[in-house]
């Protein structure tokens, strides 16, 4: 079939997300026909380097023939049988103990579901089931972080704090509250150091938290980075801080990992880059390098009894997807998960990771960008109009949009991201060649759009 012939039925016949679906009638979509390592094509089969690894989630690159090959076996073994009552299958068993093996804190159970955003609602119904079964029954508000994002479900976009992810949509619920950005850069006081800037945060939780009364408040939400509202490290000591917090008035945290787990941050896990003790932790995307949809939520023994009680109680866990812990998805994430570490995945990370920093902060004397910042094999521009007053563009400008567009006029995918911040995130297969070959791409587009915004 001809490209014009895809993209016409696209048009007619499809819904993009994050896309203005009045220019989508206007202009047909890229169409991408195959991949091969970090690189994808796209109809007219230019090469296109994959900057994004999809969606922050593509790890292994878009080739990778055990994964094809694991999906392949047990497709002919069982191709699906589900996990309710008491039923399981080799694939989630071995997964099961494989993921508790690398947990970045002793964890109990995992329960695997489909995607990060069936993730995050899964951990809100566990919180609030466990909360019902110790006798807390009012303790049930959950904070997240303005710019956090947590998937577009009705209660995973009620965390997710991003204007865009929320206009229109009557979200957010009752019982679903916001805290402080942790950006130093865009709110850090004149003068006042990273260590003292979590510190405000941190009081301003605390002083958030007796606001809306202790016993009421169930659970702290957060990424280790920030991924899609902007790529957000956060400022030195900030994790200490705000766990002390919570902590002290039992407040649950619950760590989303679904982008940064799995070597993103240069560890396997973001809560060892930043030092965090989760009481649950959700991770997908790159638990099967996305060949595959399957996530999981992991929770910690003292939560395990608690959903144990209750469902004694109440005769069975009354929750579950038909889907979840699907045969063939767990066969390519256990694969997955070996082969990190077959082939040392993570010291790749490591050892590549500093020259992927080096030439993102050398970025930071672009005139179009604020700030670079970034972690292991992930980083963020902040565009700004001026640099000496941090005065972003104006929102119908869509700066950071013209940079992921012009980029991919040279052959390479980054993702604007909202305000004005464009994200970097690389399958971790790369290699050093491809991380020049990354930012002489991006540098290129930064050059297209100062010269188009400032005419």
């Amino acid at each position: 079939m001809a490209y014009s012939d895809l993209a016409e039925r696209d048009i007619q016949y499809t819904i993009h997300p994050y896309t203005n679906l009045a220019l989508h009638e206007e202009r047909g979509p890229l169409v991408i026909t195959r991949g091969d390592g970090i690189y994808v094509y796209d109809e007219q089969n230019n090469r296109i380097l994959e900057g994004l690894a999809g969606l922050w989630c593509t790890s292994l690159g878009f080739s990778e023939q055990r994964l094809i090959d694991a999906a392949t076996r047990q497709l002919k073994e069982l191709p699906y049988m589900h996990t309710f009552a008491h039923r399981s299958t080799s694939p989630v068993i071995e997964l099961s103990e494989k993921l508790i093996e690398v947990a970045p804190h002793p964890m109990a159970r995992p329960f695997f579901v489909n995607s990060g955003s069936e993730a995050i609602d899964t951990a809100i119904k566990m919180i609030w089931y466990y909360n019902n079964a110790i006798d807390r029954p009012e303790k049930k508000k959950i904070i997240s972080r303005r710019r956090g994002y947590h998937g577009v479900t009705v209660a995973g976009s009620s965390l997710t704090a991003i204007p865009l992810m929320q206009n229109d949509f009557d979200v957010p619920l009752d019982r679903m509250l916001q805290t402080d950005t942790p950006s130093y850069y865009r709110h850090g006081a004149a003068g006042e150091t990273e260590e003292e800037f979590a510190t405000s945060l941190a009081n301003s939780l605390e002083q958030q938290i007796l606001a809306e009364g202790p016993e009421t408040v169930a659970a702290f939400f957060a990424e280790p980075v920030m991924g899609a509202g902007g790529v957000i490290t956060p400022p030195a000591t900030y994790f200490e801080k705000i766990q002390a917090v919570l902590k002290k008035y039992d407040v649950l945290f619950v760590a989303d990992e679904v982008i940064c787990g799995f070597g993103r941050t240069g560890n396997w896990w973001g809560c060892e880059t930043y030092n965090i003790t989760p009481d649950i932790v959700t991770c997908a995307k790159q638990l099967s390098s996305a060949y595959l949809p399957i996530a999981a939520v992991m929770v910690s023994d003292e939560i395990f009894r608690g959903l144990q009680s209750n469902s004694q109680k109440h005769g069975a866990f009354g929750m579950g997807y038909t889907y979840g812990g699907h045969p063939v998805a767990a066969a390519v994430a256990l694969e997955t998960i070996n082969i990190y570490q077959e082939r040392d995945t993570i010291g790749h990370v490591q050892n590549i990771a500093p020259q992927f920093q080096q030439r993102l902060a050398a970025l930071a004397d672009h005139p179009l960008v604020g700030e670079a910042r970034g972690v292991g094999l992930i980083g963020g521009l902040e565009l700004v109009a001026d640099k000496s007053t941090r005065e972003q563009f104006p929102v119908e400008a869509k700066a950071a949009m013209q940079v992921a567009d012009r980029a991919l006029d040279h052959g390479l995918v980054v993702r604007g991201l909202p305000a004005d911040a464009v994200g970097i995130c690389p399958p971790l297969i790369i290699e050093p060649a491809q991380i020049d070959e990354l930012f002489d791409k991006l540098e290129r587009a930064l050059d297209d759009v100062d010269r188009d915004l400032r005419m």
